[in-house]
């Protein structure tokens, strides 16, 4: 018998449960996944090609509801009255494991599937996160264990979540309000990246809201003197924003969209609108520069003799790592090995990186060892809050080019071509082999979820955002 060691946890790993044992079930899994590259790639292709923006993913979500009724899932649609988002369940009883899977695009990005930058639709979308394998690769995991279930040698139930609009205002947060997630053990996820790793790694709690300012108009030449302007109440908020970074921590990020500037040089403008986003470790970090952002904004109208208003967008929490599943999952990395790319494809990625004006680093397909946990020096995601309320154990997988600029043409143009292929069809085993584990062995599950309640900072969990669905407006 093999043991299992998590850090101070040691468990004895379980004989199968079911006839058919472990090794055996895994290989079927990667020779079922590796005999839908085809139809896999077909997929994932269509919505890098559809490149559809938060809220507005129709066709990618189709194709994802369509593969998963074609595979015998029950599907449900609207979920959380979010039209494009949908879950797909099969089996019965327990475990009860869900996947998440991504679909959204970036805005503005558009790439052909060449190795410098050209768009394929002027001003249009693209996926420079990898969204378009993100939720093929879960779908496959999610089928690949679907049919062990189907053939009796695990028993459970699995559900993969078609989780929309991620890029911006982040979906899930308003499913997890929903308690679609509440039935779960477990939840599985994982993101494109430039590397294999598991998931160690936390994220940046964020808040992001809106500050609309309103003055009154007039002729900017003739009587300048009957005017409040908008913009220079909006400016004198930035301008405070931007003297702020000089006293926030270093972990701290401030960011800004300016929507609304007025419209016209010669009249003072009544009406500006500014999207603000805050991001720190933690929710309750969080608070301090989102209280200090509103109290600037405050200052500004007063400055101007304008008035002001401000509208929550969003808001997510940082991630709850679970180490223990990490190390479930590093055993299946490195039972998979590392990603081979051929000459052409490595040529290809080199000429990304030099037209990016990056060092020619190729591509890394190497699995990483497993990584300390530190505080989040990255990104952030509405995964997090996910975390929060079910334990998540998740991975990347290498899907663009060493070191490259992210959400940009270098990441599009190689998530609609082989190297993307390679790194979704990668996750899908990976993700499945790791569901394979723990419907095999509850006592995995049960060690899962103890590190979750011992991590779980607070009962106190309450989604950061506005009554009704999700808008952009």
């Amino acid at each position: 018998m093999k043991k299992f060691i998590f850090g101070a946890l040691t468990l004895l790993a379980l004989a199968p449960l079911q006839g058919q044992n472990l090794k055996t079930i895994k290989n079927d899994i990667q020779t079922s996944i590796d005999a839908k590259k085809e139809s896999l790639t077909t997929i994932s292709d269509g919505i890098w090609e559809a490149a559809e923006t938060s809220l507005e993913e129709f066709t990618s979500s189709q194709l994802l509801k369509d593969y998963a009724r074609e595979n015998g899932f029950e599907v449900t649609e609207n979920v959380a009255d979010i039209p494009t988002a949908f879950m797909a369940k099969y089996g019965s009883g327990k475990p009860v494991i869900g996947i998440l899977g991504e679909f959204d695009a970036n805005a503005g990005i558009s790439q052909k599937r060449i190795p410098k930058k050209e768009a394929r639709v002027p001003g249009g979308a693209g996926h420079g996160c990898g969204h378009n394998l993100f939720g093929t690769a879960s779908l496959a995991a999610a089928v690949a264990i679907k049919e062990q279930i189907e053939k009796g040698t695990l028993k459970g139930t699995v559900i993969f979540y078609g989780t929309p609009a991620e890029e911006t205002i982040f979906a899930k947060v308003w499913m997890v309000r929903a308690g679609v997630f509440d039935q779960l053990d477990v939840c599985m996820d994982w993101h494109p990246g430039d590397n294999i790793v598991s998931g160690t790694e936390t994220s940046k709690a964020l808040v992001d809201f809106r500050v609309m300012f309103y003055g009154d108009t007039s002729h900017a030449s003739a009587d300048p003197w009957n005017g409040n302007s908008a913009v220079d109440a909006m400016e004198l908020y930035t301008t405070g924003l931007n003297y702020y970074r000089e006293h926030i921590l270093p972990t701290s990020r401030i960011h800004y969209q300016i929507e609304k500037a007025g419209d016209v040089v010669n009249v003072v403008p009544d009406y500006a609108k500014i999207w603000t986003r805050l991001r720190e470790n933690s929710v309750e970090k969080v608070d301090v520069l989102y209280e200090r952002a509103l109290n600037i904004a405050k200052g500004a109208a007063l400055m101007t003799g304008t008035k002001y208003e401000t509208k929550l967008i969003s808001g997510i929490y940082e991630i709850l790592v679970n180490r223990t599943g990490a190390e479930i999952m590093q055993e299946n990395l490195e039972t998979l090995g590392e990603i081979s790319y051929t000459d052409q494809e490595i040529t290809y990625a080199n000429a990304i990186l030099k037209e990016a004006g990056k060092p020619q680093l190729g591509i890394n397909g190497e699995v990483t060892p497993i990584q300390e946990t530190l505080p989040a020096q990255g990104g952030s995601t509405d995964v997090g809050d996910v975390s929060q309320v079910v334990p998540t154990i998740r991975m990347s997988a290498t899907v663009a080019a060493d070191g490259g600029p992210w959400h940009s043409w270098a990441v599009v143009a190689c998530t609609g071509m082989s190297i993307g292929h390679k790194g979704m069809i990668y996750a899908a085993k990976a993700l499945s082999m790791t569901m394979a584990d723990l419907y095999k062995n509850p006592k995995l599950v049960e060690a899962v979820k103890a590190d979750y309640k011992k991590n779980k900072m607070s009962e106190s969990y309450k989604p950061r955002i506005l009554p009704g669905p999700p808008s952009l407006e």
